[in-house]
């Protein structure tokens, strides 16, 4: 699939402008394996890049025209670099012209370029495929104009261009983990200070599966900014009672009890999910240490618990999925992933049980929504960089 995306793409950017590419890169989407709504709160996370990607085609060009073709969507845009960046209509469009704004901004050395990507990313599944194209095109560009940036640079650049460009206010967590991925390694990530580490992931013997509810979300009209409101309402008052409380992972449960009448029913429930998913990553990552894939399930499950009932950004087909796939025995732990309101779950399943969980869930899925679920078998892949053949 990997192969077929790259000579897809290539041949698309050859018709579409009459040479060959200068350069091939390929940006991966993500799976958060524990941690949700947890990274711009201060918090840990789980990530890891996925093996699918967006594949870009780049070349250079001699004026300071930027000509992008978005294959998939069969929509093309072009702008030039001389001119004021402004977001437009076209919310693609967006998460790259929000990139070279900073790169703009940064006053760093760039000319025009001939661009074309194509993706296996599902666009609405929680997967990042926004993180993977703004860390892919602020990859390719400091690879081709050599600027000098860091690959934290490059994450945190695809974040702020969320942040002005397509109105998300999300967390460093998605273009991180695009950036940072390694093969077969999950990483640990202070999403405060932005350290990491690197946890082996021995899935030899299980296996993570994706099951697409269909449901397309987008974080503008589904609450994620309305959440962060909320958390940050929250923290303020727990503060204003605990001075010593920094951040949410400086909180215990005993603390936002106290609170529960002050805080109000709403507010008091997301900052319980918060306090207590920090508590369940550090777990889960022990668990990944010694491979206790039981115990990681507990905690994937009892995840997505706190999102559908404390944080209330699942929805009835997510709901309907994870509870399915906890019916089968081979299935240890089941979640919502992503921003919410719809997209993925994510199942931590015993190896060669896969085909039959999905046959099983398809149709009752089917029989229940009338919708077609989508599986993907995803596996853990290195994070954005140039194709070599």
């Amino acid at each position: 699939m990997k192969k077929k995306l790259i000579q897809r793409t290539i041949s698309h950017f050859e018709t579409c402008f009459g040479k060959q590419p200068q350069a091939i890169f390929l940006s991966p989407g993500r799976i958060n394996i524990i941690g949700e709504h947890i990274d711009y709160n201060d918090g840990f996370v789980l990530p890891a890049a996925i093996n699918k990607y967006i594949c870009f085609a780049f070349a250079k060009n001699q004026g300071t025209q930027c000509r992008i073709q978005a294959l998939d969507l069969k929509q093309s845009h072009q702008l030039d670099l001389n001119d004021t960046l402004e977001p437009i209509e076209k919310m693609w469009a967006n998460y790259i012209l929000g990139v070279l704004h900073q790169l703009k901004e940064k006053g760093l050395p760039l000319n025009g370029f001939d661009m074309v990507f194509s993706s296996t990313i599902p666009i609405g599944a929680g997967l990042s495929s926004s993180a993977a194209l703004e860390c892919g095109v602020g990859y390719a560009l400091n690879e081709i104009y050599t600027l000098g940036l860091s690959k934290e640079s490059i994450a945190l650049i695809g974040q702020k261009a969320e942040h002005t460009f397509a109105g998300v206010n999300c967390g460093i967590m998605d273009q991180f983990a695009s950036v940072f991925g390694k093969k077969n390694q999950v990483i640990e990530l202070d999403c405060n200070t932005l350290e990491h580490q690197y946890h082996k992931a021995d899935f030899s013997n299980h296996s993570l599966l994706l099951l697409d509810s269909r449901v397309k979300h987008a974080h503008l009209t589904s609450g994620y900014n309305t959440r962060r409101e909320e958390v940050e309402k929250g923290l303020a008052i727990i503060r204003s009672h605990y001075p010593q409380v920094s951040t949410f992972r400086d909180c215990t449960s005993q603390m936002v009890f106290s609170l529960k009448e002050t805080l109000g029913e709403t507010i008091f429930n997301r900052c319980h999910f918060v306090v207590k998913e920090i508590q369940r990553v550090k777990k889960a990552v022990q668990a990944v240490a010694v491979s206790d894939f039981n115990a990681l399930g507990k905690w994937m499950s009892e995840t997505h618990q706190g999102l559908a009932e404390e944080y209330e950004v699942s929805c009835p087909e997510i709901d309907f999925l994870v509870h399915q796939a906890l019916k089968h025995p081979s299935v240890l732990g089941a979640r919502m992933m992503g921003g919410g309101f719809g997209g993925c779950s994510i199942n931590l399943v015993t190896k060669g049980h896969e085909d039959q969980v999905i046959d099983t869930i398809s149709k009752e899925y089917l029989q229940h929504f009338g919708i077609a679920l989508q599986p993907y078998k995803v596996k853990i892949a290195k994070g954005t960089s140039r194709y070599k053949k």
